[in-house]
């Protein structure tokens, strides 16, 4: 399963701004790949961090944790629900804290999604493009295909296939 998920995170690197066939990498296309692109090597450890809490295999989890953020500076929890085809383009400041997110989501860089005020977390739709500096924050819901513009603070939900800027976010009609 997380191998799968992986493939699909991959697949996001093949060609930029599209979506490959994940059964068509190859190891070799896998490895050229991981060669030259950072945020897809985080996404391995957070896979194999991921696939280590569902085996309860101790200490592990944490440890792909920690390397995740001290390697390349994105904070990112082993075992969040969070659906192939994240594609992380500068994970340096990122921090990914969700209730649930949905296949081939794109986050820019220096983006903040977690909670606001209380434990409660966005969940995330499927193609969402979350823009560079913006911040999701609280128990809400970004509609599949949404898009959340730069510097944007949403804290509010926003319906599939609507754009949301400004601080705070309103949704363009």
């Amino acid at each position: 399963m997380y191998w799968k998920l992986f493939k699909m995170d991959a697949a996001r690197w093949v060609v930029p701004q599209q979506v490959a066939d994940p059964e068509a990498i190859t190891l070799k296309t896998l490895l050229k790949l991981l060669l030259h692109h950072m945020p897809l090597r985080a996404m391995l450890l957070f896979r194999f961090g991921s696939w280590c809490k569902w085996r309860r295999i101790p200490f592990m989890p944490g440890f792909m944790q920690r390397q995740i953020y001290k390697r390349y500076g994105l904070e990112i929890s082993p075992g969040a629900d969070i659906g192939g085809g994240l594609y992380i383009a500068h994970p340096i400041g990122t921090v990914i804290s969700v209730r649930k997110m949905g296949d081939n989501c794109s986050v820019i860089a220096a983006v903040t999604i977690g909670m606001r005020n209380e434990w409660k977390f966005p969940a995330i739709g499927r193609g969402v493009f979350i823009g560079a500096g913006a911040r999701v924050l609280g128990d809400i819901t970004l509609g599949d295909g949404c898009l959340i513009g730069a510097n944007a603070v949403v804290v509010r939900d926003v319906p599939p296939g609507k754009t949301a800027v400004g601080i705070p976010a309103r949704v363009l009609e």
